[in-house]
Order: C-alpha cells, then sequence, then structure tokens
C-alpha cells in the first residue's frame, strides 16, 4: 500500500501570490479526486507533489521518505498527465512512446518494447502507432499521455483536468481507463468538473482558494446535507432579490426562467420543493459557507 502524506504545505510565487495554503492530506491507492474552481490551486499543489517546484513550506512524504528533500525518490514512482501536453510534431506515436521511454531511464531495448506496445494496447491506440500524435483527437491525445505517465510503472499518476474539452464519449473512455489503473496505485485526479470526482473517486477533497475545506468519501459528503436543498423556478429578474433572502448556492437556466437551489434547514418560502442532493450540491454548498465565513 502506497501512502502519500502532505503536512502543513504551502507556496507563495515571487510575485506575492500565495497560491497553497496550509494543505494537509493523506492518500492512499485508489482513486482520489481533488475537486476545485480554476485558480483554486490545484495545479500548483500537482506541481508540487510532481516535484516540478518546490513548496514555500511544509512537507510531503511518499511512503515515509521527504520528497522534498529527495525528489528523485519520487521521481522514479511517477506519472504526470498535465494539462497542457505537448508532443513533437510528425512524430508517430510509437516513437514519441519510446523517445519518452528512453527519458525515463527504460535503457534496456527489449524492455523497453514490450512496454511500449503493450501500454499502446492498453490505451487502445495500438492500431494508431503509426500516425503522428499532433494528428490525434483530443481524446487520442489524452489517452496518449496516460501512456506516458505509466511508463515504468509508476505508483503515483496525477492528472490535471484530464477531461476538459473531450466529447461525453472519449471522455467516457478514458475516466473508464483511469479507473483501472486507480487499482493497485495512487491515481490523483485533479478537476473542476464535479461528475468526474463523483463516478470515479471514493475520496475527495474540495480546494478552495489554496486551501482544503472539505475532505471525505461523496456519498457520505452529500448525505450531510440531506433534507436541506430546495429548488424554485423564479423569473430571472428576481435572482438578486432571492439572493439577497435566501442561501442560493446555484441557478440553472429552465425554458427562459431560472431554477434557484438554495440551502436551507426548513423550507425557505411557499413555492420551494425539497429535493434529493448530489455532489454538486454539496460543492456549492460548501463554496457558499466558505465564502460566507469570510464576510
Amino acid at each position: 500500500m502506497n501512502t502519500l502524506q502532505i503536512n502543513n504545505l504551502t507556496k507563495t510565487y515571487s510575485n506575492g501570490v500565495k497560491a497553497l495554503n496550509g494543505i494537509n492530506l493523506e492518500i492512499t491507492n485508489g482513486m482520489f479526486g481533488l475537486l476545485g474552481a480554476n485558480g483554486a490551486g490545484k495545479s500548483s499543489l500537482m506541481r508540487t507533489i510532481a516535484s516540478l517546484q518546490e513548496p514555500t513550506s511544509g512537507s510531503i512524504l511518499f511512503n515515509d521518505s521527504d520528497i522534498v528533500q529527495k525528489p528523485d525518490d519520487i521521481r522514479k514512482h511517477i506519472g504526470y498527465l498535465p494539462q497542457e501536453f505537448g508532443v513533437y510534431p510528425k512524430i508517430s506515436a510509437e516513437k514519441l512512446l519510446n523517445h519518452l521511454a528512453v527519458l525515463k531511464g527504460i535503457l534496456n531495448k527489449n524492455d523497453r518494447k514490450a512496454q511500449v506496445i503493450a501500454l499502446l494496447q492498453q490505451v487502445n491506440l495500438y492500431q494508431h502507432r503509426k500516425k503522428s500524435v499532433y494528428t490525434f483527437s483530443g481524446g487520442m491525445r489524452q489517452r496518449f499521455g496516460i501512456a506516458q505517465a505509466l511508463l515504468g510503472n509508476p505508483q503515483i499518476i496525477i492528472v490535471d483536468e484530464p477531461t476538459a474539452g473531450l466529447d461525453p464519449e472519449e471522455s467516457n473512455r478514458f475516466l473508464n481507463l483511469l479507473s483501472e489503473i486507480g487499482q493497485n496505485v495512487i491515481v490523483i485526479l485533479s478537476t473542476h468538473i464535479v461528475e468526474d470526482v463523483k463516478n470515479l473517486c471514493p475520496k475527495m477533497a474540495i480546494l478552495s482558494n489554496g486551501k482544503i475545506i472539505s475532505e471525505g468519501n461523496p456519498i457520505e459528503l452529500v448525505a450531510s446535507i440531506e433534507g436541506k436543498i430546495w429548488t424554485k423556478i423564479i423569473p430571472k429578474k428576481d435572482i438578486e432579490a432571492y439572493k439577497i433572502a435566501f442561501d442560493v448556492i446555484s441557478t440553472k437556466l429552465v425554458a427562459g426562467d431560472t431554477q434557484i437551489r438554495v440551502f436551507s434547514d426548513t423550507r425557505p418560502e411557499e413555492g420551494f420543493g425539497l429535493i434529493t442532493p448530489n455532489l454538486e450540491d454539496f460543492y456549492f454548498t460548501t463554496i457558499f459557507n466558505n465564502q460566507s465565513k469570510k464576510l
């Protein structure tokens, strides 16, 4: 069993931006979802875990080894698919993966060839191995990105916003692949897409303004707001009045009018209906309550 222990991690950039502020997490084998809006600090945390940047303070332990002090202890065990994954033009998928395998230290030619073939088959790209990666669709390129991240049999896989921009079919295919990989290693899924976390992750955390504001099992977290989410269709012009009067956690257009969802222990007013909450409701409620505390 692998364990990643993050203790009081902070990161302040040279321009004064505090991207991470006292992060504490313990992550073990399986899928772990890191959920937060763009700018919440997810990519900063992923880059710090991957030893691409040093934290300002705090520690990261991988299987009891301090990787801030000894970054090579995690680099040989990590696979990373960043949000922006660039590729060389006019090089086939097979040749590029072979080149990346050399860079990762897989020097035995036969071992390297066997691993490249196996990974291309695993991500369902073997039939496209002679094509240039830059010609791939977004989903195919992301699957190639996972193949390169899996080179060398890493024990930690980090994927940053992996389904952004993918169509539903490619997204499902990619997430199913991640789920298979996550059986025996740590897979950290960093995303702003609530649905991805709900479908895949038995453990998750919500990151906002560089801080962890909630952590746990998605099903249990959603159960904590059972009986507290109410909805009503209102005229669009009344949104601001309702936001002043009630704790409106989200709004959505429905046939020209607006459906609001409100967090409340009791019925806010006549016309509101109680609904079964979902993970998106918990996410918006947590963000709303965290922002309210600052006011």
